[in-house]
């Protein structure tokens, strides 16, 4: 699923550079306004922080919800107190677009996060011209040497880099490639099998300064809780937040955990 999963998204970025030359979304990156500081966001504090996910849809549990207005829904995410908003922006399977995080950046002022299967330059050039503070890259998607190489040119373009492991192999090559936030995802996108014990078992390996962030298997406080006394600095809430009638008060119950 996730090979299918990045095949899509690099056809889909094809098409887009077809329709907006390198030359043309480099120059539009060069003129945003520099990123926000994602590490100093995330990094520990009193309460755990959160980053609050825009998500429309999922392949393992299909539409989740419709979400007509995304800056909307963000902005009660940071009246609720997000650290982060992460933007679906994978059009095929989860709905998304960059349409999404470019009214996302407009509406708040916390750093945002596109959340896509990445896997070339292009789509990090595309990220920072719309706004994004922050870009994902999957360790399981990405060989070793693409994987240094798109984490380089992000931060040359000012972008803080979400590092995602599933694995303990996976977390050791993202300690290789010099990962500053280090994201273990409970979903094996292999599979779509969850773990939520796999945070608990990979916090001891996280070496001092490295933001710790803990990933899907979030539904109620006491798994947001479950992660914080693991260790988690920040934790990533999706589905829990879009499916629920009041958003901003379910963030605050989060954090209260």
């Amino acid at each position: 699923m996730l090979d299918d999963l990045l095949a899509g998204s690099l056809e889909d970025a094809a098409r887009r550079r077809e329709l907006v030359p390198v030359a043309e979304v480099e120059r539009l990156a060069l003129e945003q306004a520099p990123a926000l500081d994602a590490v100093a966001a995330l990094s520990p504090r009193d309460t755990v922080n959160i980053i609050a996910e825009v998500k429309r849809a999922s392949p393992s549990r299909g539409r989740l919800a419709g979400i007509p207005d995304p800056a909307e829904l963000a902005a009660k995410y940071a009246r609720g107190g997000a650290a982060a908003i992460s933007v679906l922006t994978e059009e095929r399977k989860f709905l998304g677009s960059l349409d999404d995080l470019r009214a996302v950046r407009a509406a708040v002022d916390v750093p945002v996060l596109r959340k896509e299967f990445i896997g070339e330059e292009y789509q990090l050039l595309e990220a920072r011209a719309a706004g994004a503070d922050l870009v994902l890259l999957i360790v399981a998607s990405l060989d070793q040497p693409l994987l240094v190489r798109l984490k380089a040119f992000a931060e040359q373009l000012g972008m803080t880099v979400l590092v995602e492991a599933h694995t303990v192999e996976e977390f050791d090559r993202a300690l290789e490639a010099d990962a500053r936030v280090l994201g273990v995802n409970a979903r094996d996108l292999t599979t779509f099998e969850m773990h939520p014990e796999l945070f608990g078992e990979l916090a001891p390996r996280y070496p001092a300064g490295v933001i710790k962030v803990a990933e899907s298997a979030v539904l109620r406080p006491e798994h947001v809780r479950a992660y914080r006394d693991a260790g988690a600095d920040a934790v990533l809430i999706g589905e829990a937040l879009v499916t629920g009638n009041d958003p901003e008060s379910t963030l605050k119950e989060f954090l209260q955990a």
